[in-house]
């Protein structure tokens, strides 16, 4: 299995920390922009995370403008959002030897660093 980051090479955010990060060369980047994620990494990531909803961001934008947090999202509901608009995926993600790391808080980027070093 790759070791993969999923990330927005646009967002601020995933740069910084990408930047910050030891021995990148050991990941396959993947811009979930220039190649949107299909149903197959999708689902390696669910099997990981164990729901949809994991990987989901509710901070997008288009969240916000589609009043999503007014409705009742259902496990797959937050999967169709996420194979329609990358947007939804909560970023950075990181498969690293078979375990998963969804999103930038500093614990979870603290432990990525760890794991790559």
């Amino acid at each position: 299995m790759n070791n993969k980051i999923y990330y927005l090479s646009s967002c601020d955010t995933c740069r910084k920390i990408i930047k910050s990060l030891p021995n990148t060369d050991r990941l396959e980047f993947h811009d979930i922009r220039q190649n949107p994620i299909t149903e197959a990494e999708l689902e390696e990531m669910y099997k990981l995370s164990g729901s949809y909803e994991a990987l989901f961001s509710k901070k997008a934008q288009l969240y916000k403008s589609l009043d999503l947090k007014n409705k009742n999202l259902q496990e797959a509901d937050f999967k169709k959002y996420l194979l329609e608009h990358y947007t939804f995926l909560s970023r950075p993600v990181f498969i690293i030897d078979g375990k998963i790391y969804i999103g930038n808080s500093q614990k979870n980027i603290l432990e990525v660093t760890k794991v790559l070093s």
